[in-house]
C-alpha cells in the first residue's frame, strides 16, 4: 500500500486535536490585561502541547516521505500513535483545570512517554515491512539518541511531578526544545537519494 491515505488521515487527526485544544481555552470575562495575565500558565501549557503535536506532525511527515510502502501492521502502529496523541488535549486541559497539580502533570508525562514509544513502534513496523531493507529509514534513524534521551527525560519527569511540578515541566520543555527542529537526518537522506542519479 502507498502512504498517501495514511498521511492524509494522520494530518487530519492532528489538525483536529490542535483545534480541540484551542477550543478548550476559556476567554476572559473582562477586557483587562490582568485577566489575560491570569491565563498565562494555561496559554503556556497550550503552547507546549501545540509544539509537541507540531513536532509529531513534522517528523511523521518526514518518516512517511522516506517510506515506499506500508502494511496492515504499519496502519495499526500508526493508529496506536494517534491514540496517544489524541489524549494530549485531555491531559493538557486536566493540568490547566487543576493548576498543574502533581497527578495531572505526571499523567501528561505518561501520555508523552507512551506517544514516544508508539512512534518508535511505528518506525520499527515501517522497517519490518520491507524486511529491514528500507535503508533510508534505517540509516536516518540510526541509534536514535534523541528518541532515547526523550524517553529518559519522560521517565524522570513523571516521578518528579510529585516532588515539584516545575521540575517535571522543565523536562517536558527540554524534550520539546530537542525536537523543535524537524528530524534533519531523514530530510538529508531524502535529499541525498534525490540527488543520486538513477543507475538504470
Amino acid at each position: 500500500m502507498k502512504t498517501d491515505r495514511l498521511e492524509a488521515f494522520s494530518d487530519g487527526v492532528i489538525a483536529i486535536l490542535i483545534t480541540i485544544m484551542v477550543l478548550e481555552l476559556k476567554v476572559p470575562h473582562d477586557s483587562s490585561l490582568s485577566a489575560l495575565a491570569s491565563m498565562v500558565p494555561v496559554l503556556l501549557s497550550y503552547l507546549m502541547s501545540f509544539i509537541y503535536l507540531g513536532i509529531y506532525w513534522n517528523n511523521h511527515h518526514h518518516l512517511l516521505a522516506a517510506t515506499d510502502r506500508i502494511s496492515g501492521g504499519v496502519l495499526w502502529a500508526n493508529n496506536h500513535l494517534l491514540f496517544w496523541l489524541s489524549l494530549v488535549p485531555f491531559v493538557t486541559s486536566w493540568m490547566d483545570e487543576n493548576h498543574f497539580a502533581p497527578v495531572p502533570t505526571a499523567m501528561y508525562g505518561v501520555v508523552l512517554f507512551c506517544a514516544a514509544i508508539a512512534y518508535t513502534i511505528l518506525v520499527r513496523a515501517i522497517i519490518a515491512t520491507d524486511g529491514g531493507t528500507n535503508k533510508r529509514v534505517v540509516a536516518a534513524i540510526g541509534s536514535d539518541r534523541k528518541g532515547n534521551l526523550s524517553l529518559l527525560f519522560y521517565v524522570a519527569a513523571i516521578p518528579l511531578a510529585f516532588v515539584h511540578v516545575l521540575l517535571a515541566d522543565a523536562l517536558y520543555v527540554a524534550v520539546a526544545l530537542v525536537w523543535l527542529v524537524p528530524d534533519r537526518r531523514i530530510e538529508e537522506r531524502l535529499k541525498g537519494a534525490a540527488e543520486t542519479p538513477n543507475s538504470d
